[in-house]
């Protein structure tokens, strides 16, 4: 090696470990969007071999779902290729908003922090992606070629965080929407994102950006300092990233203060106006709000107590003299004095009770996170080993995220107590609860206690080392060996009530002018306060609160190590090229230890269910080979046609082994047209959680026991008959006890791998235009994606009726396996309701993509368009179902694109971009009539717009960036509760901005 060199040389050109590739049938053409402009792309670890000539630019490998060494810049598969550069023009403030907006998502529903009220894969605060409409565990993400473990909080880790993403030492992001297991193993289902760093930083960079809504919260700031340094041997940079989102609530946004009903009337084919059917609260007179639920109509109730039936006063709205519900009412002085009724009896609108509280306005609309992340990444040129160098990449990553919620309490003050009133002694609420010392319970009282908060903390740590090289041997093949650890250590915390200090605190005694705990061993125990209507009302004493409301928390650990080799290089020469080849192993083992509270784990969280430890590993060796062939080359009708196959073989100690492949070609018959196509098979491993998830318990209705009147002429000699008489079951049989619902990781009832069968195949168009007309890409890509054996929960109704209904019954296998014996006392039914291979998912259509550039005036224009349109997106349950197509209905749109204009004149830029997720309806889904309907089924098209300015200042090496999100304030559309999931009043579907119209600025110096 030279000793005055300037630059590090590089080992031999790395293995391909890619995602994506670039369609180019010319090396200046571009088939896709956002790729780049000036020169082609190098791997994001190497920097680029040097020239002896530098008016030449060599060949360098670019990422291409392919493991085999390219020269030609081309890909079987469509490929979406996004520029940090441009992520900043569009006001997005860290890696994970850019994978999750519409170009890159195709108008998919997304896991983001408008969901940190939601039970979600990987707990509140997590951030993850799924392409083509898919779970997040089917899309492989990968950083620089190498996977990204999953983290995260509680049981159901399987996805990786974007959270623990980089943000300002990204270059690019690759995005292949296309299977690819045989090339990168398990999980690349529906596609593989590969995040690129930047290569050969010698200088530091400074960055500062700021979002800030007009409404407020949900603002964003983003602090970033990278540096770096190239020798004759060695390279290194590193970067450290401060990004925070404050909190939203839903004070903060009109569309949120009320959740409605919002539907209308409609009598013998008239309709009303849209609300014309809600409750107008007699309170206020206005239509009555339910904020507590998030799904509408008749939210718990609040200020209220349950007592047995009794005559009294009604309340406004309420009709009848006897009721069970009762409001505190100072005024009443007759029946059930100091009460009004507001429910039972003859009153069969429950609306007029109260289900509002200001409180619930505090509930978090979009989560606050921070994240602090250090990167670092380097290589060592050994001069050893076939030129080797030793690579390494350090990254340490720290999510801090929380969510404000709102609780109902139901005190249950036990019969006889002396806590209740003398008017309401008499009162048989209920048997015994699990509060009440096996006691019936007198009164029941609905209180709104007010705001509960959740915390998560996630450590993040990920190192990767490894050799590369050319084998001194074989001067044309190059070897790469890499160990990737990761390790995501999470703590949860909520407030709960805990069961066993409320029902302490209820059983009391008098204590002089008070009262005490009849349990004198329970330390530190508070009475209960005496029920009024203070009390009712939410005002509880704090010593109480403090006593029975506690902060619990549970730890989350994750880990993963992944050992690669391969080698690549050319097996022989044919008439047009050589045949190239990549051959390797891999061995992955992954490990789950999540350990909820103490008092989750002993069921002592009131009113929510219980859980077990998550606890479980596997491990995976795969054997993978990959081949291409140039078949033509430079031939009348063949400019090019190259053909492309992969394997890969995969033993996995959970469940056995699996195989894949997958058959490429790309043929351009001529230098402005190239036809490409792929076809094969996908797996996705179950992961962690789905087959180790602890157990959690609940219960089902004694009313969907298969069993209730076995007997009945209607079902004589059927196989139900038969198999609840084989039982012991008594004719007239009626099930007394609730059914137990266990649900649990599938690993003992022998769950399998997912499969799936990918293919696509599409045309890009690079016809030369006349001189000045500038240069015009275009690209129509099909996709067509089928899943099988996916890895899904059942669920109870649908167990015990393939259980009980199938001929075999109680035989090997099948349903009833997940349907223990029934208990000999009671005959109540435990179903277990694990993980299973059951479901089918289908997505099909179209990719189109355009871009086009040209020298305008003294400036430079360029024009990307991409658009994704679904023929269908499908799903069934059990092989014998019928498809249930969601295409076009709320939350699965069947077009959404993007569109990004750009104009650069000397140190000025100008930028414009249009997000458009297409009108849905729901209505022939639900057999309803739009015209005629009582709910609001479909949402108008949405356009969301925003632009933004830049200056580049070369010379001083600073650039400034400020612009406009969401420039016209484009609010989510608005649907009817009851049907989908809510926030506010619109759906709850990321492909919505529920941000409002924001400014951002960014700065950024170079040194």
């Amino acid at each position: 090696m030279p000793t005055n060199s300037t630059r590090f040389k590089p080992a031999r050109k790395p293995i391909a470990i890619a995602v994506v590739g670039l369609i180019l049938a010319q090396q200046n053409a571009l088939a896709q969007t956002q790729a780049p402009e000036t020169k082609p792309a190098t791997t994001a670890e190497t920097p680029a071999p040097k020239t002896d000539n530098p008016q030449k630019l060599e060949t360098v490998v670019v990422t291409s779902g392919s493991r085999i060494k390219r020269d030609n810049y081309s890909s079987t598969a469509p490929l979406l290729v996004v520029k940090t550069e441009d992520a900043a023009l569009a006001g997005y403030s860290s890696t994970a908003q850019v994978l999750q907006g519409t170009a890159v998502t195709g108008g998919q529903g997304q896991i983001n922090n408008a969901f940190g009220g939601y039970v979600t894969d990987g707990g509140p605060g997590a951030n993850t992606i799924g392409l083509r409409g898919f779970a997040p565990t089917r899309s492989l993400v990968l950083l620089n070629g190498r996977r990204m473990s999953p983290s995260g909080t509680r049981g159901s880790v399987g996805a990786a965080d974007l959270n623990t993403l980089p943000n300002s030492i990204v270059d690019r992001i690759e995005v292949l929407k296309d299977g690819a297991s045989s090339i990168y193993g398990s999980d690349a289902v529906a596609g593989v994102i590969n995040i690129i760093t930047k290569k050969d930083l010698t200088s530091i960079q400074v960055d500062g950006s700021a979002s800030r809504t007009v409404d407020g919260g949900g603002n964003a700031y983003n602090f970033s300092l990278a540096g770096g340094f190239v020798t004759d041997r060695t390279r290194f940079l590193a970067s450290y990233n401060y990004n925070a989102i404050t909190g939203m609530t839903l004070a903060q946004r009109d569309w949120t203060t009320c959740n409605t009903d919002y539907r209308r009337t409609s009598v013998n084919g008239v309709v009303g106006d849209w609300g014309s059917a809600d409750t107008i609260d007699p309170l206020t007179g206005k239509p009555k709000c339910y904020p507590i639920t998030g799904t509408g109509s008749n939210g718990v109730t609040i200020n209220t107590i349950g007592t047995n039936t009794l005559t009294g006063v009604p309340a406004v709205g309420a009709t009848g003299t006897s009721f069970n519900r009762w409001r505190p009412n100072s005024s009443v002085s007759t029946g059930l004095v100091g009460f009004e009724g507001v429910g039972g009896g003859q009153t069969t609108n429950t609306n007029i009770r109260d289900t509002f509280d200001p409180r619930t306005l505090n509930r978090t609309l979009y989560s606050p996170v921070r994240n602090h992340n250090i990167y670092a990444q380097g290589g060592v040129d050994l001069g050893v080993l076939g030129d080797a160098e030793l690579y390494y990449e350090v990254l340490l990553n720290r999510r801090e995220s929380s969510q404000v919620g709102y609780r109902q309490l139901s005190l249950d003050y036990i019969k006889g107590s002396p806590l209740i009133p003398a008017n309401l002694a008499g009162s048989t609420f209920s048997g015994p609860v699990n509060t009440s010392n096996g006691q019936n319970v007198g009164v029941r009282a609905f209180i709104g206690f007010g705001n509960d908060y959740s915390s998560q903390s996630v450590d993040f740590v990920r190192t990767a080392v490894g050799l590369r090289g050319a084998i001194p041997a074989f001067s044309s093949w190059d070897y790469d060996v890499s160990w990737t650890h990761a390790e995501s250590r999470g703590s949860y915390a909520q407030q709960s009530f805990l069961t066993d200090r409320l029902a302490n605190s209820l059983n009391v005694v008098a204590s002089g002018s008070g009262f005490a705990c009849a349990n004198t061993s329970a330390t530190g125990c508070v009475a209960a306060p005496r029920l009024t209507s203070a009390v009712i009302g939410g005002q509880l004493p704090q010593a109480w609160v403090d006593y029975v409301w506690q902060t619990v928390t549970g730890m989350t650990k994750y880990k993963e190590d992944v050992v690669t080799g391969s080698v690549t290089g050319s097996l022989f020469k044919l008439p047009y090229g050589d045949v190239k080849g990549a051959f390797g192993a891999e061995f992955r083992k992954n490990k789950i230890d999540d350990t909820p509270s103490l008092d989750s784990q002993n069921n002592n969280l009131y009113n929510l269910t219980s859980s077990a430890p998550t606890r479980g590993s596997d491990q995976a060796t795969d054997f993978f080979g990959e081949i291409e062939v140039p078949v033509l080359k430079n031939l009348p009708l063949a400019k090019e046609l190259t053909v492309n196959a992969s394997t890969r073989y995969a033993d996995y100690k959970s469940y056995g082994s699996d195989s894949t492949y997958k058959f490429g070609a790309i043929w351009a018959p001529a230098s402005w047209i190239t036809l490409r196509g792929s076809n094969g098979t996908s797996y996705r491993a179950p992961a962690l959680y789905e087959q180790f998830l602890g157990a959690t318990t609940g219960f089902l209705s004694n009313q969907n026991d298969p069993c209730n009147n076995w007997d009945n002429p209607a079902q004589a000699g059927t196989p139900r008959a038969v198999n609840c008489k084989s039982e012991g079951l008594p004719a007239g049989f009626q099930a007394t006890s609730s059914i137990t619902v266990v649900n649990s990781g599938g690993r003992a009832a022998g769950l399998k791998a997912e499969t799936s069968k990918n293919a696509s195949w599409g045309v890009v168009l690079q016809p030369e235009l006349p001189t000045g007309w500038g240069t015009v890409s275009l690209a129509v890509d099909r996709f067509d994606l089928v899943v099988d054996n996916g890895v899904s929960r059942a669920g109870t109704a649908n167990i015990l009726q393939r259980c009980y209904d199938s001929p075999g019954f109680r035989q090997a296998g099948g349903f009833c396996r997940l349907v223990d014996a029934r208990n000999t006392t009671s005959n109540a039914l435990t179903v277990n309701d694990s993980y299973v291979n059951l479901a089918t998912d289908i997505a099909r259509g179209f990719d189109y993509t355009a871009q086009y550039t040209n020298e305008i005036g003294s400036g430079k224009l360029k024009i990307d368009l991409t658009v994704t349109e679904y023929r269908s997106q499908a799903y069934k349950l059990f092989a014998d179902d019928a498809l249930d197509d969601n295409n076009g209905n709320v939350g699965t749109p069947k077009w959404s694109g993007q569109l990004d204009v750009k104009y650069n004149l000397k140190n000025w830029g100008a930028y414009y971009s249009l997000e458009w997720v297409d009108k849905t309806s729901s209505y022939a889904y639900y057999g309803e009539d739009p015209a005629t309907s009582r709910f609001k089924l479909n949402t108008p098209s949405y356009f969301l717009h925003s632009a933004s300015v830049s200056y580049n200042d070369s010379v001083n090496k600073w650039k400034a960036t400020i612009g406009v999100r969401n420039l016209f304030d484009k609010k989510p559309p608005v649907i009817s509760s009851g049907v989908y999931n809510r926030v506010g009043n619109a759906p709850l579907y990321s492909g919505y901005d529920y941000l409002g119209r924001r400014l951002f600025v960014n700065v950024s110096k170079t040194f």
